[in-house]
């Protein structure tokens, strides 16, 4: 492994760590230039680093306990990191404008991570999020989510 990848692992593993502690000041040192972060099966793109912070904020609030389990780095070969893990947390706060539900979940994530340099440059999640609301007992969120109307499309 070269020294630029190590760096780009160490920066992660910052960078991981700090959503964790909900240390926003820090998540956000490590991009370099404008944070970005797109939620992919939410249609979200959350750029620079008010909409970045308010999102985690936002999201750490509905689930304070968030974090990463079985966290799995495949390095590219150009300047892409794709990390494979389980994101689990419990909804204790207000999700979607609604009170909590005190269950919780876990769902498999994809993230993958753009660099320039050592800095990140994106960040692009993929995750089941009808599995989670499911498993946080909200299934009343699926229409919203579009989810209903395919299940009921792939049934015809």
């Amino acid at each position: 492994m070269d020294a630029q990848t190590r760096r780009r692992l160490e920066v992660l593993e910052t960078h991981f760590t700090s959503e964790v502690e909900h240390d926003w000041d820090q998540c956000l040192a490590t991009f370099k230039g404008t944070p970005r972060y797109e939620i992919v099966p939410m249609g979200q793109i959350h750029e620079g680093a008010e909409a970045v912070r308010a999102y985690h904020q936002a999201q750490r609030t509905a689930f304070p306990d968030q974090r990463h389990e079985n966290v799995r780095m495949h390095v590219g070969d150009d300047d892409t990191i794709v990390a494979e893990f389980d994101l689990i947390g419990t909804n204790t706060g207000p999700f979607m404008e609604s009170g909590p539900t005190g269950k919780a979940f876990r769902v498999p994530v994809v993230a993958v991570f753009s660099f320039d340099g050592d800095g990140i440059t994106n960040e692009r999640v993929y995750l089941d999020v009808a599995s989670l609301v499911r498993q946080i007992g909200r299934t009343d969120l699926l229409p919203l989510l579009g989810v209903e109307g395919f299940a009921a499309a792939q049934m015809r």
